[in-house]
């Protein structure tokens, strides 16, 4: 089963997006756009986000330091020890904080962009429901503002809905920093988290996969609407055996945030991406943004809105130990409904008629 979740980029912008993301998706540093004029609220931001970077920092590098540069060895027994005690939270439901989804941080994240959030529909709580967002882009500004905080009006559009933001297992791996991520409500992506969460938390459930992950980043280029979706199996396989809804989002404009340079088709760099994706399942992406300083270049976010649209629910029924035959045709028509909501949207936002969703 393929469940795809978080952001790795390789070197130093996977240290970048550590810090930035503090989960799968990137927490992102916010500073004024070179494209747009500088809001209050990005100026309020680029002090708030100073301090959480320099927060994540010190706890990443001061653990690092007490482990291995000084005696205190009954301080490390002890972290070690919590760990091995609390290691199987992320997939038992995690640990979420509401007053950590709550910091006035997060809103003024979300007006940075700003990120907003829209439904073509009413989701009932009686139920559970897995959604699907797209694209993943490079760091899932949009997926993160929306879901792991509750500053973009999550629980006035969906009253009584609690979201999951699912991600990768290796961000749990880090003392103090996995209590963060956990705070934020996110949970492990593999398959015995996303069991728990569907059998053993009751209803009003909704759980935050980003579909296309890692692989997707090569595709995120300004106005791109490319998704790695095709063989993405994994999610549609979950939903059918718990019998759970499907939910198409789309954010648009995610694709957006960054340029990424493009190296000649079969360069020695080209080769080099290619084989390193191979290796270790992460495309190199030379992407960059906006610098620290106005009409500079660097690696943070452009201030582009990000609206992410919800669409209806695509019912399954409950197939315990469903077929490749039953899958695919599921996968389908959840691909059909995607492209539904592509399509009835796509201009609002700047994006041709004829411009198409892409599926690779």
């Amino acid at each position: 089963m393929h469940l795809a979740g978080g952001n790795w980029p390789v070197g130093f912008c996977c240290v970048l997006s550590i810090l930035r993301n503090s989960h799968c998706l990137a927490l992102g540093l916010q500073f004024h756009s070179n494209k747009i004029n500088p809001r209050p609220e990005q100026e309020t931001g680029d002090k708030a986000v100073d301090g959480i970077l320099l927060q994540a920092s010190t706890v990443l590098l001061g653990n690092l330091y007490l482990v291995v540069f000084t005696p205190y060895w009954p301080v490390t027994v002890l972290i070690l020890t919590w760990l091995a005690f609390d290691w199987k939270t992320p997939e038992r439901g995690g640990r979420r904080f509401t007053c950590v989804r709550k910091w006035r941080l997060w809103k003024h994240y979300c007006n940075y962009f700003p990120l907003k959030l829209l439904k073509t529909h009413d989701i009932s709580p009686s139920h559970n429901y897995i959604l699907a967002c797209h694209p993943h882009g490079l760091m899932s500004h949009a997926c993160f503002g929306n879901f792991a905080t509750d500053n973009a009006d999550f629980t006035k559009i969906f009253p009584g809905i609690t979201p999951y933001m699912l991600t990768l297992g290796a961000f749990f791996w880090v003392p103090f920093l996995r209590e963060y991520i956990m705070s934020t409500g996110a949970c492990s992506v593999s398959q015995s988290s996303m069991d728990f969460l569907l059998t053993q938390k009751g209803t009003g459930n909704m759980l935050v996969v980003v579909v296309g992950g890692l692989a997707e980043c090569r595709y995120s280029l300004p106005g791109s609407s490319t998704l790695v979706l095709k063989n993405r199996c994994g999610f549609v396989r979950m939903a059918l055996r718990h019998g759970v809804a499907l939910i198409p989002a789309y954010a648009f404009g995610e694709t957006d945030l960054y340029n990424q340079h493009i190296f000649t088709p079969g360069g020695f760099v080209n080769r080099f991406q290619k084989w390193f994706q191979r290796i270790v399942h992460i495309y190199p992406c030379a992407f960059y943004g906006r610098g620290f300083t106005k009409n500079s270049w660097g690696l943070l976010p452009y201030a582009q809105p990000v609206t992410t649209i919800v669409g209806e629910p695509l019912p399954l029924p409950k197939i315990e130990n469903p077929s490749k035959d039953i899958v695919a045709k599921y996968h389908a028509l959840y691909i059909e409904a995607l492209r539904k909501l592509f399509d009835q949207h796509k201009t609002k936002f700047g994006i041709s008629e004829t411009q198409e969703l892409v599926v690779v």
